[in-house]
């Protein structure tokens, strides 16, 4: 596993995990914030600097994630942090995991499967994969992201480099994700985060996970899609440390 590793080692460890297509760069307006943490960004399966894999899964990478956190956290604190796919995984590692993370912020989950859709994925994959390679196509996609600006470089090389199977598989597991069974039997403090602008799908998945515990609470972004880290940084980072600290939601 490709891991950036950074921060003070003495303090609380935060575990960020980035969205399906794009890589841990997406998290360098956190980076920067919170560089006093103990932070790791670890790479997901056939992304990135793992392009040469072939095959991804949501329990595959929570069980990798938790081995790392394991070998990490000595007595500390851990508290994961995940956008898109990735905050599906952070779902699947506390259920895994019920008492290994003191608190979560999931950004932008999905939780009520869509099965119709699987049979159409890997067919509609491998006509379109090509279209990948068009910036103009690219920077449609990224801006959906809103990383069509300073992010489109990172985003496009990365993009390059995925194989159609990551993509298939990426896409798979997304959209057949329900909520784990275990999760609310979990010691784990959850912050669930939308935008109001994002699809209904996203925005009753948030709304689904904060019912499951009275524990659990959510906070749906103003006048923003799917990409609360990297369009709102700042009100994201200050959300977050207000979790962290006080288990709490930073209020407008």
């Amino acid at each position: 596993m490709h891991v950036i590793e950074f921060g003070n080692r003495e303090a609380p460890l935060l575990v960020f995990l980035h969205g399906g297509g794009v890589g841990g760069w997406m998290w360098d307006q956190q980076a920067e914030y919170f560089k006093d943490y103990h932070c790791l960004i670890p790479t997901l399966q056939g992304h990135g600097r793992r392009c040469d894999e072939t095959s991804f899964t949501i329990r595959g990478n929570a069980l990798e994630i938790i081995e790392l956190i394991q070998q990490k956290k000595d007595e500390k604190e851990v508290h994961i942090i995940g956008f898109s796919i990735g905050a599906q995984i952070c779902l699947e590692i506390i259920s895994l995991a019920p008492t290994l993370i003191r608190s979560a912020m999931i950004n932008s989950a999905v939780v009520i499967p869509m099965k119709y859709m699987l049979p159409f994925i890997a067919p509609t994959i491998k006509m379109t994969f090509p279209l990948i390679k068009n910036k103009t196509f690219a920077k449609a996609q990224a801006k959906q992201l809103y990383m069509d600006g300073k992010y489109f470089t990172k985003y496009y090389e990365d993009s390059l480099k995925m194989k159609p199977s990551i993509l298939i598989g990426v896409l798979k597991e997304n959209m057949a994700y329900s909520l784990p069974e275990k999760l609310s039997k979990s010691t784990t403090r959850i912050l669930v985060t939308a935008g109001e602008k994002e699809k209904s799908l996203v925005k009753n998945s948030a709304q689904k996970i904060a019912e499951e515990n009275e524990h659990y609470e959510s906070f749906f972004v103003p006048n923003i899609g799917h990409g609360f880290p990297v369009a709102k940084a700042e009100l994201f980072n200050h959300v977050l440390e207000d979790w962290i600290l006080h288990q709490k939601v930073h209020k407008l």
